[in-house]
């Protein structure tokens, strides 16, 4: 499979919109949400969701990412941790292609949780895709903190392949990696890869 661009993510959703009959509401979530700000230029894959049970959508997002020969990551933070609550009034809407939707709105999944569930799998390039959403403002730490304290005690063993007190703590490395990295930032230069790189 190849990486993809904005151009790429066009086509997808102009396939996908012509592929879904009834009304519904795709989310662009982590890098692709980047991708669609122009935050980065190339993704690995695109990853998207849709709201529960929007099996149609599955689908038309699935074919039309093997049609381009595109990874496509279906998959809900939702699937992962438990969402905070107000999730769906801090999804942001986003503008993809022509005007004209159709039956199907585009939307950036609520940056808060899509940092929540980065977190959750806690590698380097989780980290550094959490931080653009800090460093280009869609996240505070402060309300990030608030909203942890309310999801940490509603994850079990049985919602994510870590205990609490290790997503804590790999909150905290994030934490850390923010106060290092901020300094060295400026908003439209220095990208959160970049960044890391120099803390």
């Amino acid at each position: 499979m190849k990486e993809a661009g904005h151009e790429e993510l066009c086509t997808l959703i102009d396939a996908v919109r012509r592929r879904v009959a009834s009304p519904a509401r795709l989310y662009l979530v982590s890098r692709t949400s980047h991708l669609a700000e122009g935050w980065c230029d190339r993704v690995p894959a695109f990853e998207l969701a849709g709201d529960a049970g929007s099996t149609e959508l599955g689908e038309a997002v699935l074919g039309a990412g093997r049609a381009q020969g595109i990874d496509v990551v279906w998959e809900s933070p939702a699937d992962v941790i438990p969402l905070p609550a107000g999730w769906e009034e801090r999804s942001l809407s986003a503008t993809i292609g022509p005007g004209d939707a159709g039956n199907l709105e585009i939307r950036h999944f609520d940056p808060y949780s899509v940092v929540l569930r980065l977190i959750a799998r806690g590698d380097e390039p989780d980290y550094v895709a959490a931080l653009e959403y800090v460093l280009h403002g869609w996240v505070t730490p402060a309300r990030l903190e608030g909203l942890l304290t309310e999801v940490v005690p509603r994850m079990t063993n049985q919602t994510l392949a870590q205990d609490p007190a290790e997503f804590r703590r790999k909150f905290k490395g994030l934490r850390q990696l923010y106060m290092r990295s901020h300094g060295v930032y400026s908003p439209g230069g220095t990208r959160a890869g970049e960044a890391v790189s120099s803390a």
